[in-house]
């Protein structure tokens, strides 16, 4: 068995991490379903999973986790009124187009608010690179000339020298 993870949590982890606990909560499931499915599929362990939900992807899902836990009680209604049986604990249920239609009308809205913010960052890493360049040509400008006056004062020196040495000649 290859040894489990301990290595820095990626965003695409923390994205599946999100899918599979979301998806655990709106279908009546646990959370320590999700973790130790979420294990298994980043071979990482239960505990894991469940520290870096807890300790930092659940606060970016609070929305969502709402909107999960609607659908979930949306669900478990539905399966009241139908007669059918109640469906097992961590079993998926059917999801009807009103469901699946409005689950992607949230990941759009989730994805447009994301690349408004990375549109942001990008404009924010411009401005940071073209300060970054700018000081950075100031540096050399400075450098040359600290070099500079490096030389003409080691040249000052050795003529100061030959002129101790001329006159202690004399």
């Amino acid at each position: 068995m290859p040894a489990v993870r301990q290595d820095a949590w990626t965003q695409e982890e923390d994205l599946l991490l999100s899918d599979i606990v979301l998806r655990h909560i709106r279908e009546g499931s646990t959370q320590l379903r999700a973790f130790e499915e979420a294990g298994k599929r980043m071979n990482r362990t239960a505990a894991a999973c469940g520290f870096r939900w807890n300790s930092y992807v659940r606060k970016q899902y609070a929305s969502e986790i709402e909107a999960a836990k609607k659908e979930r009680k949306e669900r478990k209604q539905l399966v009241r009124d139908s007669g059918r049986a109640p469906a097992e604990e961590g079993q998926q249920t059917e999801a009807t187009l009103f469901d699946a239609i409005r689950i992607l009308q949230q990941l759009a809205e989730k994805s447009r608010h994301e690349s408004g913010q990375l549109s942001a960052s990008r404009r924010g890493t411009e401005e940071w690179k073209s300060k970054y360049e700018a000081l950075l040509q100031k540096y050399l400008e400075e450098k040359e000339k600290h070099e500079q006056l490096q030389k003409e004062y080691s040249a000052l020196l050795s003529i100061m020298e030959k002129a101790r040495q001329l006159s202690e000649q004399d």
